[in-house]
């Protein structure tokens, strides 16, 4: 298989890019990547020399670049995509342009050079909060913040084409995803590295939001076998099955590397909250994938893969990452006052 897999660079992305030419000899990669703020060429070092690899710098908006990059290959995989919700509170414009313009691009191109598939990397946030019980494919899409509001505009998009043109597209839903090479703007990077400098683990509102974290080489293989085994047409969601919420991950980090308790930092919640997901992910097992990391294993190989690995985030965490952080991140007293 010839694989175009945008967004390449990124944290999924590159793990994706990693085991597919470590585990599928005969395939080859072109990779095209923004190199936005979150992306970074450096996890791919370790596939820089191989002779099925390649690299092009490009934006998924940019329609010839795309159609170039997109000729001689098979299938398209895209992960580009603005991924904070965070900072689409503070710029949706940029979040619509690449995860819903660029999409048609990409759709545009792989209609036009007759790929076999194309494979949309999605989000479980466009199902939106849900309180109990477990999001199944089929469920509506209910997405409360600019970002997964960009995801879902780009699955529509997918979805019409599916309809009008026969597009062979499978759309993936993955739950949070953490591990090496995560830019540490998420909540477990990011409370990892505070707590390596014993800075403010910052918890947002009362720490009670939950997540199904999935570690990422689950997350990535679970790409793969949808992409492989899956029916186009069809959407998988890819979770880990477990439930986590704020406080438990920042007790996690802090046991895991001996810190105290006093880190933790109860900041202003976020706008428009999701209080909790969870995904059903029966589809996609009966194609024999299944997570195999624990949160516990999957935590531990984390913290010791950035104790490990200062030289790699160290540098990310300056200038406008902190510029960031301040604007995000208000602390509140015990009762929800600003401090």
């Amino acid at each position: 298989m010839r694989l175009l897999v945008t967004g390449g660079a990124g944290f999924i992305g590159s793990e994706f890019v990693r085991m597919t030419l470590r585990e599928h000899p005969d395939d080859s990669v072109v990779v095209l990547d923004k190199l936005t703020y979150a992306g970074n060429e450096r996890n791919l070092d370790s596939v820089r020399t191989d002779p099925r690899f390649r690299f092009v710098r490009g934006d998924i908006c940019d329609a010839a670049k795309v159609r170039e990059v997109a000729e001689g290959v098979d299938v398209i995989v895209n992960f580009a995509a603005e991924s904070h919700v965070d900072r689409s509170l503070e710029t949706p414009g940029q979040f619509i342009l690449t995860d819903v313009y660029g999409t048609f691009v990409l759709m545009d191109a792989a209609r036009e050079h007759g790929h076999e598939r194309f494979l949309q990397v999605s989000t479980d946030e466009v199902y939106g909060e849900i309180a109990r019980g477990l999001s199944v494919e089929g469920d509506p899409l209910q997405p409360r913040s600019p970002y997964s509001a960009s995801k879902a505009g780009g699955e529509l998009q997918i979805q019409a084409y599916r309809t009008s043109y026969g597009f062979p597209a499978i759309v993936t839903r993955g739950s949070n995803t953490y591990g090496p090479y995560q830019y540490p703007e998420k909540i477990i990077p990011l409370f990892i590295t505070n707590a390596i400098d014993d800075r403010p683990l910052p918890i947002y509102g009362d720490g009670g939001a939950v997540r199904d974290y999935l570690y990422v080489e689950d997350h990535a293989r679970g790409i793969d076998c949808a992409l492989r085994c899956g029916t186009t047409g069809m959407d998988y969601n890819i979770g880990a099955g477990g439930e986590t919420d704020g406080i438990t991950v920042a007790d996690t980090v802090l046991r895991l590397l001996g810190k105290p308790s006093s880190l933790k930092q109860f900041v202003r919640d976020r706008l428009g909250h999701d209080r909790r997901y969870a995904l059903d992910s029966t589809r996609l097992s009966g194609l024999g994938w299944h997570p195999t990391m624990t949160f516990e294993a999957g935590m531990e190989r984390t913290v010791t893969w950035f104790l490990e690995h200062e030289e790699w985030w160290r540098p990310l965490k300056s200038g406008e990452f902190w510029e960031f952080y301040q604007r995000n991140y208000k602390p509140v007293q015990a009762g929800g006052a600003p401090l």
